[in-house]
């Protein structure tokens, strides 16, 4: 349960003094459910209203806070024109503007003959001084109230920064004392604040010095930030921690084979297993072998064999007598995933069986679910169907999750309900650099697989203009006619679904008119499972020689005829989907080429993006440098993962604290594994701070 000191952390937002329910809906988009959410809503920027000269001598085009008599109200004859009034100190005078004003109201504000502080953008104007909309008017005895330093924050419509600082402020007052969960050595070193001196110091921050544009960029590398990041890392790590040794402790068992089966599968392949590829078997295997339970992550670029590594891993599984399931995200890749490991196992004599949603009357899966649960199936390949309630599995031994950035840390703790000390082996094709290992895989040892197998030709990889399309359409013609088959990738449209549909569709029904429309398939997210498969399935049988797709859907067809691979608008993609997407062309022996078609005149960013991929086909090599361009949400796909996205924390900015926060919370279960000591359960609290509650819960479990 939440300690009682994070209770009013933990407030519903509408419960807050100036929300309510009916603002409750925009807070809950713009910053979370509750009060904490607004603490990690931290200022973009900070405008300096401290600067307050005489008219005379003021600094244009500056925000400025100024002292005036207000000597006369013009309100306009034409309602176009605006409303203006004249103030003046003893050096000059200045017009205030507004447009669109209630008379009544302004003669309110700015009573004639009295003074008045405003504060806003002094301009110059036909040789005169101007003000337009000042951000705030008070009496000269309320001069106070207007803050010296403003924090910008990020906002939604519906609520203004005076809206959001207005909530905010009670919260940061009545801040709760918690406990230090930090080491006094590292505080003293990096001569970082107390928790609640951080937070409200990262609020109140003052411009940096010498700046005097309208908003300074507040630093994410400011003392107090870096303790903010520090913490929420450290609670990132430490839960990972926990959540690892509770799965290596939770009744694990050996699963050794004598390796015949393996022997058997590797003779029986019409390739040679790479460096890359044997080193993680016997990694895998040894994991295996061991009396604890196994969580290892096995990364491979597009094309690298991940899975012939995880059937040897499955066929060991199968040789100490349990049971093995493959878990794919989606239909169309457990089906792909099926037909080429049952090729794979003929020569053995092995059987493997598919499980994807239900439908009914449904013989075939009744009696597959049949066969795992008396154990006379030992293999599985399937969707999350495999982890239904109705799905029994007789001595699961083993769970392969494949695209594993499509599935949270809470799902990897749920995969093991099905069996007795189930190993688990997780595999991703998307590279990922080892600061995003640590936050997204703490919890777990890590195979690289760096080495494509033998015969894999290097992708031509071309930059192409948009207002070539109609050469490029040619040449996809051109190919066609040899017998090859193209990708023809669209690009996402504003997020939206719909226009992504939408591009997609347009481009298909073009192609269609002049490569005839038999020749042309669309995938896209709304279709249903039926027509998904019946276009996939007519792609890789060749009757379509084009397949048009949208991004929201995972392409990943494994057909080595397909050598050709269009994609539009690629400025608008990052660089590791666009690695991911040309990694689906070269699957065959035969050349292969990606185009990458840009709308002119492209960015400085995007060029250097783009002509990167042309450089290189290191997925690791891209994918530090898509860290450094877009972030680890885009990398990681979060959206999709559940994984939660950092608040406070920048992976690509705070890569030297993620390093200590991994160490610390290594040394911290080493000392005190049950979090029991004075500095334990300051931790706990860190952690239900960060929601992290599943740890605690662990930990709780014992």
């Amino acid at each position: 349960m939440r300690p009682s000191i994070l209770f009013p952390l933990f407030a519903d937002i509408t419960s807050l003094k100036g929300i309510g329910p009916r603002l409750g809906p925009l807070y809950r988009r713009l910053v979370g459910e509750h009060a904490v959410d607004l603490l990690w809503h931290l200022p973009t920027g900070v405008v300096d209203r401290s600067y307050s000269p005489k008219i005379k001598y003021a600094d244009r085009d500056r925000i400025v806070t100024l002292t005036l008599d207000i000597v006369e109200h013009a309100p306009p004859k034409n309602p176009r024109l605006p409303y203006r009034i004249i103030g003046h100190d003893d050096t000059d005078q200045v017009t205030i503007n507004y447009f669109n004003a209630k008379g009544d109201y302004l003669t309110r504000l700015y009573p004639t003959n009295q003074k008045v502080v405003v504060s806003g953008m002094l301009e110059r104007f036909r040789g005169g001084w101007s003000m337009s909309h000042p951000d705030f008017v008070v009496p000269v005895e309320r001069a106070g109230d207007i803050p010296r330093f403003e924090p910008v924050y990020g906002l939604t419509e519906g609520i203004s920064g005076k809206m959001l600082r207005k909530v905010l402020a009670p919260i940061l007052e009545k801040l709760p004392d918690l406990p230090e969960w930090n080491d006094g050595a590292l505080l003293a070193r990096e001569k970082w604040l107390g928790w609640k001196e951080a937070v409200i110091a990262a609020h109140t921050s003052k411009p940096d010095a010498g700046k005097d544009s309208l908003t300074s960029d507040i630093r994410p590398l400011t003392s107090e930030r870096r303790r903010l990041a520090y913490d929420e890392l450290l609670a990132d790590q430490l839960a990972l921690a926990v959540i690892r040794r509770h799965l290596g402790n939770s009744g694990g068992r050996a699963l050794k084979g004598n390796g015949a089966w393996q022997k058997k599968l590797e003779s029986a392949l019409p390739f040679a297993l790479t460096g890359g590829q044997r080193q993680a078997i016997a990694e895998i295997s040894a994991d295996m072998a061991a009396p604890k339970r196994m969580l290892r992550l096995l990364q491979g670029d597009v094309g690298s064999g991940k899975t012939i590594v995880a059937l040897m891993a499955m066929l060991q599984a199968v040789e100490a007598g349990a049971q093995a399931a493959l878990m794919a995200p989606t239909e169309i890749l457990a089906r792909q995933h099926h037909a080429r490991l049952t090729e794979f196992l003929k020569p053995l004599g092995l059987e493997i069986g598919l499980v994807v949603g239900k439908s009914r009357g449904d013989d075939r899966r009744t009696e597959t679910l049949a066969r795992f649960a008396d154990g006379s199936l030992s293999l599985a390949v399937g969707t999350h169907a495999l982890f239904q309630d109705d799905v029994a599995f007789k001595d699961l031994g083993l769970v392969v999750v494949d695209e594993q950035h499509r599935f949270g840390v809470n799902q990897r703790l749920q995969l093991s309900d099905k069996g007795r000390g189930v190993d688990i082996l997780v595999m991703t094709a998307t590279p990922i650099p080892r600061t995003l290992t640590l936050t997204a895989y703490g919890d777990m040892e890590i195979s690289r697989l760096e080495d494509k197998p033998a015969g894999r030709q290097p992708i031509d990889t071309r930059l192409i203009d948009m207002k070539r399309l109609g050469e490029v359409i040619e040449g996809v013609k051109r190919q066609i006619a040899k017998g090859a088959q193209a990708y023809w990738v669209c690009p996402l449209v504003e997020e939206s679904e719909t226009s992504d549909l939408a591009a997609a569709t347009e481009r298909a029904a073009l192609l269609g008119k002049l490569l005839g429309a038999g020749n042309i398939g669309l995938v896209h997210g709304r279709m249903n499972s039926e027509d998904k498969e019946r276009v996939m399935a007519a792609f890789a049988g060749g009757t379509i020689k084009v397949l048009v797709a949208t991004t929201v859907i995972e392409v990943g067809v494994d057909v080595p005829n397909a050598t050709l691979m269009i994609v539009e608008h690629a400025e608008r993609f990052g660089l590791a989907q666009l690695h991911q997407l040309r990694g689906r062309a070269g699957r065959g022996t035969d050349k292969s080429v990606c185009l990458l078609m840009y709308q002119a005149p492209l960015g400085e960013v995007a060029k250097a993006r783009l002509t990167m991929l042309r450089e290189t086909e290191d997925g690791f090599r891209i994918a530090e440098e898509d860290l450094r361009l877009r972030g680890p949400g885009e990398l990681l796909g979060t959206r999709q993962s559940g994984r939660p996205e950092f608040r406070i924390a920048d992976l690509a900015l705070h890569r030297d604290l993620l390093d200590i926060a991994h160490d610390d919370a290594q040394l911290i279960l080493a000392r005190d594994p049950d979090l029991t000591g004075e500095r334990g359960m300051a931790l706990r609290v860190l952690l239900y701070l960060f929601e992290r509650d599943a740890a605690v819960r662990l930990l709780r479990a014992g």
